[in-house]
């Protein structure tokens, strides 16, 4: 008898067990179930949305200045002047450009390094798509294999429309470009733009004056006021960076090497104005290689005092 309910009992553990494992298994679909058509759907989503992309261009960067003035031919003698640009697009990169100015017209050659563009367009992306061939700026190549577009420039300090016209998709890119007037040389222009020592009657001796740094990511700064010297009146700036990370300064085409003092570089330049965006380069090696970067210094005539 007790044989036959220890029988009975086991038996019932096992038929209860048995359940026990349907209604799990019977759990494990249902939510698998459940899941399986969410990934579906995410997926489907997800393929939905690339397949509809809008056309994305690269990050955008600010280009100019605020209070820009446009500058025109009739303000610049004649000559080939080195000068920068700035480009609203992060992969629109130029690696130099020369401005061509005529008694009639300016042209500038853009250099680019690479082959990533088959075409320029001076006016708007939607313009570029509906114009005619013919009127597409092509490259040249240069000695050192670079693409030279040359383009009609309107004046500088201006805002000009660009598209380029990429080689790989064939899609137009709008671009917006500033030709940067502040990174001519000073014999560019038919009248003096800004103030000078000579015109402010500076005489001989040491000065303190107000200085502004702009460009690059605006995280480096220069000491403000700056320790002015005028001699035989020609005036130099003592610039402090922020960092001893900036081992080369250029100004007006030449280089100038710093001295490391309490962890700054700090450079000896050679002031061409007062009162203007004054523009330099400078190299960090902050970064895993050295860089150039444009800025532009500031020089308030005034705050200059003795």
């Amino acid at each position: 008898m007790k044989k036959r309910i220890i029988a009975l009992s086991l038996i019932s553990m096992l038929v209860l067990a048995s359940c026990g494992t349907k209604k799990d298994n019977s759990q494990q679909s249902s939510t698998s179930a459940t899941t399986a058509p969410q990934t579906t759907a995410a997926t489907t989503a997800e393929t939905t949305t690339e397949a509809t992309t809008e056309h994305v261009t690269a990050a955008q960067n600010e280009v100019g200045f605020e209070g820009m003035t446009e500058v025109n031919i009739k303000e610049l003698n004649m000559g080939n002047y080195n000068v920068s640009v700035d480009s609203s697009s992060s992969m629109f990169k130029i690696a130099g450009c020369i401005l061509h100015v005529s008694d009639h017209d300016m042209i500038a050659d853009i250099i680019i390094d690479s082959k990533s563009y088959d075409a320029l367009y001076m006016g708007t992306e939607d313009e570029a798509k509906n114009a005619a061939e013919s009127d597409r700026i092509t490259y040249t190549t240069n000695e050192k294999g670079q693409s030279v577009f040359t383009v009609p420039v309107e004046a500088l300090d201006k805002e000009i429309q660009c598209a380029a016209l990429s080689a790989k998709k064939q899609e137009w890119y709008g671009r917006t470009l500033v030709f940067r007037a502040d990174s001519l040389p000073d014999t560019a222009f038919k009248e003096a733009r800004y103030a000078t020592a000579e015109s402010l009657k500076l005489e001989d001796g040491e000065y303190n004056i107000d200085v502004k740094l702009e460009g690059g990511s605006g995280k480096a700064s220069v000491e403000s006021p700056a320790k002015l010297t005028v001699k035989d009146g020609k005036a130099t700036a003592k610039i402090v960076w922020s960092s001893d990370k900036y081992d080369e300064m250029v100004v007006n085409y030449l280089e100038y090497t710093p001295e490391i003092a309490d962890g700054h570089s700090v450079f000896e330049i050679p002031v061409g104005g007062f009162d203007y965006r004054m523009h330099i380069e400078a190299e960090t090696t902050a970064m895993s290689e050295p860089h150039m970067i444009e800025y532009t210094l500031y020089f308030d005539s005034a705050t200059i005092k003795k």
